[in-house]
């Protein structure tokens, strides 16, 4: 079969494009296939698959894991959905930059998250269905978020009311992450 490299972003991030087979009934691709990725150097190692629906206009993030960084190899199974990841890498020269794209099914791309990225999405379709690997297991002490609308990220989310948890609300901008503890410790 075929992945191949779509685009490169922000020191790490991989848009993949597989290759899919269609005719009248259906279509066939391979997600995942760890002697591909390995070619690539990236993990194949995955401990935690996720399945997340969420439904039109709901915005959640931006979360990652500090403790036991998690990498992401994500996808779109129903409908769309706008991806955005912003580094939070305290080593990495695009620190605080971010990077957003549209998965779908229709598009059927894969994006390839290392750890250190903030990760959020807004659903663009009546429902989105979104499926992502892990490289390390969810910790709920470890885990954190950085506040969807930090002035300071100036992310385009190019939607009026989004629908928010108030934990996502409530999270810390950027610079407030990056005073805390925790984030001294966020080396990857």
């Amino acid at each position: 079969m075929g992945l191949k490299i779509k685009s490169e972003h922000l020191n790490g991030l991989l848009v993949f494009e597989p290759q899919v087979i269609q005719d009248e009934r259906g279509f066939f691709m391979e997600s995942f296939k760890a002697s591909e990725f390995e070619q690539f150097r990236l993990p194949v190692n995955y401990v935690q698959d996720n399945h997340s629906r969420s439904l039109k206009n709901v915005l959640r993030g931006m979360h990652f894991q500090w403790d036991k960084p998690q990498g992401k190899l994500i996808r779109v199974t129903v409908g769309s959905a706008l991806v955005v990841e912003v580094d939070i890498r305290h080593n990495s020269s695009t620190l605080g930059n971010n990077f957003s794209i549209e998965l779908s099914a229709e598009n059927m791309n894969i994006l390839w998250v290392p750890p250190g990225f903030a990760n959020g999405f807004l659903a663009l379709s009546d429902y989105v269905e979104m499926q992502y690997k892990c490289t390390a297991e969810w910790n709920r002490d470890g885990e954190g978020s950085i506040r969807w609308n930090d002035p300071q990220l100036n992310i385009q989310w190019n939607v009026d009311k989004p629908v928010i948890s108030d934990k996502d609300n409530s999270a810390p901008t950027l610079n407030e992450w990056l005073s805390k503890e925790e984030s001294k410790l966020f080396r990857v």
